[in-house]
């Protein structure tokens, strides 16, 4: 187990702002109705991201004219921190881990997302 980073959570913050912020803008616009928020850590303290929601490949008749609440990208700072042995492994992993989630609000499944490279 390597030895945990300590990065602040304003720091791990502007990290996962800095990741989304290198998404292609096409990539960034086909986005709908989702929140990403950093925690510390989740229920499961292995998982480093989670996606809730409702895949755009999912959504038929999404929320039936009603207003539905954002789906939500959860970027957990702990476990992350603890896998990683230096700053700039942290800075990588956030990157991986946002395009992860993102990637399932897209649709995309965590075997697809391994062949990828991105798992």
């Amino acid at each position: 187990m390597a030895g945990m980073v300590v990065v602040s959570r304003e720091r791990f913050e502007a990290l996962v702002a800095q990741a989304l912020d290198e998404i292609p803008d096409d990539l960034a616009e086909l986005m709908d109705n989702v929140a990403v928020l950093v925690e510390d850590e989740g229920e499961d303290p292995d998982i480093w991201g989670l996606y809730d929601g409702v895949p755009l490949t999912d959504r038929v008749d999404y929320g039936g004219g009603e207003m539905v609440m954002p789906d939500r990208i959860y970027i957990y700072r702990l476990p992350i921190c603890e896998g990683c042995e230096t700053e700039s492994e942290v800075v990588e992993q956030v990157c991986i881990t946002v395009i992860h989630e993102i990637a399932h609000h897209f649709g995309i499944e965590d075997d697809r997302l391994d062949e990828l490279g991105w798992g």
